[in-house]
This record gives structure tokens, sequence and C-alpha cells, in this order.
């Protein structure tokens, strides 16, 4: 072992270590970097393990004139290596605080290689450990996975190059070989792709057998009467409106009726209940109670309308186009001699709300949402649920990864379609588990969501336009893990990002992070233990990253390879193409694809 000093004290927060002289500090200068591990003697043939946080060195002048350096370490001690039936393990947290005057030793590559090395637990290969790439750095694949993670790091970090990486090593993808081609296996991740770059990644030969399910706006099917009560009022009701309550009132009337009127055979229909209902009905009756006239006849109410029969009045009638006759209060019905008003009606009130529901109904850009319909163009109904479901967890057509392009997906019901595409499969985890609860079994079909820039769709702070998001992923990231449901959280910017979701996390896989209030964000929410390697985040190089959690022994510093293939994440080199020739745009093809995408 080679000795490099002694401890001078000692505290369980901090070991404070005096190196032999500047002879040694130069020898073993690499081994002595800040992030790099020790060991000290404990006195009982055991070793506390601790990390370097700080350096720092003195010197004085002696009556020869020579310089006298003085260097002392700082450690903070985080496990320890010990005798276990004549085998060296390590584990966490210390027992014995070594004292002062005991010795120091390098850690050298035999000691970095027995705490990481793969056993039975630590069983995922992450990456290797940064400041010797020959030691590989497993974790524990069950606690890494079945539990909330965080990737964050700035822009050009590699933050996409390390998700695309981790979910490739997962599902079996390797230098664009499927490493899994001649078995499928039972991996369930679905990716909110806000930048359509991951497809690339997940995309290889046709002989690998592995198979992407790629959700795009014009592919993806979600009908709106799977919507609750939230996502429905945030799609059609405004809700700053002086009379909004009313119209919520009149809405979920109307929404409950036609429920009922579409699925006779069920019992028990709710606001919330996923069953069909015809949207475009339900306009027509909030529309024709807004323009209501009636008038009595035989002791009997009647649809004032221009229609030639009498037409009785109540709620089933409500449910077509009608055309009403123009009449005023109690004025005589010329053609029947009849007193028409309008009573029961919302008298012009409800304009506004008509309007904007029928401009959301006309809203091309919604068919996906508004107007779902399957292969053969017939719109989903009831029976359909499974079908739309299979669609999210990639039964379909059996894909471990599902991505969710949201980068066509309108502003404006972005938060709906994150929020609704989560909780359909958090709905399903927890009816899942129950089953298998039932039967005194666990849930076997795991499933993942990756919130790629979650600060765009489950901010900190926000309005309306993210509570749909907000409060599903938020759910998923307070309850998820009982019902076999994790996430993976990716942010530049985690100070932006909601703190209930973040604060849920048990792992974390920092980048570089160059902003300050990131930083600190960062910080609060880790161990204390790691506070000092946390200051070295804005000089990390690309795809280094430090792994924190219940996931991995120790904090550590790691070298994640990059994956093969890439996505599609990378910064345009603006300086190397100004320099290059002249080159023409097709700007045919770009007002084509432009339309199509505004057309659908």
């Amino acid at each position: 072992m080679s000795k490099i000093g002694r401890v001078t004290s000692s505290a369980p927060d901090k070991i404070s270590i005096e190196i032999d002289g500047l002879h040694v500090l130069e020898r073993y200068k690499k081994s002595l970097q800040v992030g790099q591990f020790l060991k000290v003697a404990d006195g009982n043939h055991n070793f506390a393990v601790g990390s370097i946080n700080n350096v720092s060195g003195t010197h004085l002048l002696t009556s020869e004139g020579d310089v006298q350096w003085r260097f002392v370490l700082e450690i903070t001690p985080i496990g320890a290596l010990v005798v276990d039936c004549g085998k060296a393990i390590f584990v966490r947290g210390i027992q014995v605080l070594p004292v002062p005057t005991e010795e120091v030793f390098i850690f050298n590559e035999s000691d970095l290689k027995l705490i990481f090395s793969q056993t039975n637990d630590f069983n995922f290969l992450l990456g290797t450990i940064s400041n010797n790439e020959k030691v590989p750095f497993f974790v524990d694949g069950d606690k890494f996975f079945g539990k909330h993670i965080g990737v964050v790091g700035s822009t050009g970090s590699g933050k996409s190059c390390t998700v695309a990486g981790l979910l490739q090593s997962v599902v079996g993808i390797k230098n664009a070989k499927n490493i899994n081609c001649t078995m499928q296996k039972n991996s369930h991740i679905l990716i909110f792709d806000l930048h359509s770059e991951y497809s690339s990644a997940f995309k290889i030969h046709d002989d690998q057998n592995f198979t992407l399910n790629l959700l795009d706006v014009d592919g993806i099917k979600i009908p709106y009467w799977l919507m609750n009560a939230e996502e429905l009022e945030s799609l059609f009701i405004e809700s700053g409106e002086q009379n909004s309550h009313n119209q919520i009132s009149q809405f979920k009337k109307a929404v409950i009726l036609n429920k009922i009127k579409h699925n006779v055979d069920l019992k028990n229909i709710t606001y919330d209940t996923p069953v069909y209902f015809s949207i475009r009905e339900v306009f027509n009756y909030i529309n024709n109670k807004n323009n209501l006239t009636v008038y009595e006849k035989d002791s009997k109410i009647y649809l004032a309308c221009l229609a030639k029969k009498d037409i009785p009045y109540s709620d089933d009638s409500l449910w077509g186009e009608i055309d009403f006759e123009a009449s005023t209060g109690n004025s005589t019905h010329k053609k029947l001699d009849a007193k028409v008003s309008k009573e029961g009606g919302f008298n012009g009130e409800f304009d506004r709300f008509v309007s904007r529901l029928d401009t959301r109904l006309q809203d091309k850009r919604l068919s996906f949402l508004l107007e779902p319909k399957d292969e053969n163009g017939k719109e989903y109904g009831t029976k359909d649920f499974d079908k739309v479901l299979k669609q999210f967890l990639g039964y379909l057509n059996k894909s471990n990864i599902t991505i969710v392009d949201l980068s066509g997906i309108p502003f404006e019901v972005l938060s709906i379609t994150v929020s609704l595409v989560s909780r359909l499969i958090f709905d399903f985890a927890f009816h899942y588990s129950k089953i298998k609860h039932a039967e005194d079994e666990t849930n076997d079909i795991p499933f993942m969501i990756v919130c790629e820039e979650a600060h765009n769709y489950i901010p900190q702070n926000g309005g309306v336009d993210y509570r749909a998001a907000k409060k599903s992923i938020e759910r998923i990231a307070k309850e998820g893990r009982k019902y076999g449901l994790s996430l993976m959280v990716v942010s530049q910017r985690p100070s932006e990002v909601s703190d209930t979701i973040f604060s849920q996390c048990n792992n974390f896989v920092a980048l570089r992070l160059t902003n300050r209030n990131d930083q600190n964000y960062i910080r609060a929410l880790l161990p204390d233990s790691s506070h000092q390697l946390v200051e070295m985040l804005p000089t990390l190089r690309q795809g280094e990253a430090f792994v924190v959690g219940d996931a991995v022994l120790m904090p550590s510093l790691v070298r994640l390879p990059k994956p093969n293939p890439e996505p599609k994440s990378a910064s345009v080199k603006a300086f190397t193409e100004w320099q290059s020739d002249w080159k023409d745009a097709s700007f045919e093809k770009v007002v084509k694809r432009w339309r199509r995408d505004t057309e659908h």
C-alpha cells in the first residue's frame, strides 16, 4: 500500500490529513485531486474510505533560506473497507472514526474495482470511473430504474446522449446492434420527446429485430373522451371568465348525460369515467341551451324551431343541431298561436363559451385529439379503450421503447397531452398492481416515463396552462413507485422544475451545470457529503457526470459512454458552416412540410 500521510483531526463529516512532504504530493499528484478516494486505517484492521474535497498548502522559510511546504487534505468519510468472512468488502457509513496519527493510503485500481465491481445487486454498467477509465462503474439496476431519476445538465453537457445511452443499455442496444435480437425482453419505457431528437437513437437495421413505437402528431391517437374533468375544462373553458363556474356546471352535466346516452349498458358513470361521449353533441346541447326558445301547447312544452313538427322539450331533444325561430320574451308565435318564451335557456349568456367550443372543434391541428380515427377511418369508441392504452404501453407492435414526439403538438394542448398519456399509464399501473396484489403477486410489468426538457411542461411556476401536466406527473412522483411506475426527469434548468417532482428523485446524474441557481438547487437536493463535489459541476467535461443516490455505493464522478446510434441533439457548427461555400435551401420542401403540419 502507498502511504501518503497521517490523520491530524477527525470528525463525523470531515477528516484532516497531513501529507508527508512535497515529494509525496508530487509523486501521487494524480491520485490526490478533488473527488478522488483515500483509505484511512481505523486501528481495527479495517479502513475508512473518504472523498477528497479540499487540498491546501502553506510554506515558510527555514533559517537556511529554504522553502518548507506543509500540505493538508480534507476528506469526507463515506464508507469503510471491512473484512467479512476473510474477504474485503465495502460498506456505507463508518462505525469507527480514525483517530489522529492513523496512517492514510492511496486508493489503487484494485481498491476501486473492489468497490465498483459487478455483483448480484450492482448489476447495471453505467460507465467508468472518471479518473480511472479502466474501472467500470456499476449501479444497482433495481434501485436505479425502479426509483425516480433526475438527469440535469446545461446545454452541450451531453445530457441527451446520456439519456439515450442509459436507455439503449437497458433495452439491449449496443453499437447499433440488438443484443436481445432472438428474445424479446420485458422493458417498457415511454419518452416525452419535445424536440424530436430521440427517434434516431433507437432506429437500427431491420435485421436486428428491434421495433420502435414512434407516436407523432400524425400517428398518435388520444380520444378526448379519455380526459378527466380537469383536462376537459382546461381545453374548453376559460377559467378567468366571470361565469366560468356556470360553464363548468352545464358542461359537466352535458358530458355526464351524453356518456349515459352512449353507454346504456354501464352503471355508475361519472364525469371522469373513461367511456365514449360525443363532443359534437355536447356542443349542440350547450349551443341549443344558449339559444333555447319554447312554446306551450296542450299543457306541454315544445321547441320553438323551424322544424315542421312539434318537438317536445327535454334534455334528449337538444343533442342535434336545432335552428330556433327568432323570438323575444313572451311574443306570440304566429304559426301556432302560442306564447313563446326562453324559459330554461341561457338567453345568450354563453355566447363566448359556445364560440370557444366551436373554435376548438374546427381547429384541424387538434384532430389527433378531437377526431381520432382507427386505421379503418372509424371513430374510437368505448370498446376501443384497450387499443388506445396498448398504443402507449408498446403492446400494439411489441416495442420496448415508445416515443411520444411532442414537437408537432400545439402548445395550447401540450400540457393536456402529457397529462392524459401519463395519467393513463399511471391508472394502468395502479389497476394492474391491484389485480396482482389480489393474487398475492407483485407488478411484473414495471414502466418508466422519461420527461425530456421537463421544465417546459412541469415548471415550478406556471398558470393553468401547466396545471394538468403538473398534477399528473406529481402524482406519479409521489405514488408511482408503489405500482411499478418510475420517472426519469431530464432538464437543463432544474431550478425551474416542480419541487415536488425533483424532491422525490432518489438518484441523480448531474452533468455540467453552469448556472449558479441550478447549482444551488441541486446542492440542496443532495446529501451534505456531496456538497464539495457539486462545486465541480461547472468544470465537468462533456459526458462526465456526478452520480449519487440509493443505487450507488458512494457519490462518484463517472465517465458516460456515447450512445450508438446517437440522438439528433448536437449543436449546429455555425462558424464552420459560415465559412463553407454558399448553399441553396429547398424552400419548396420546407413550405410543403410546413403546410402539412398545419393542415393536420
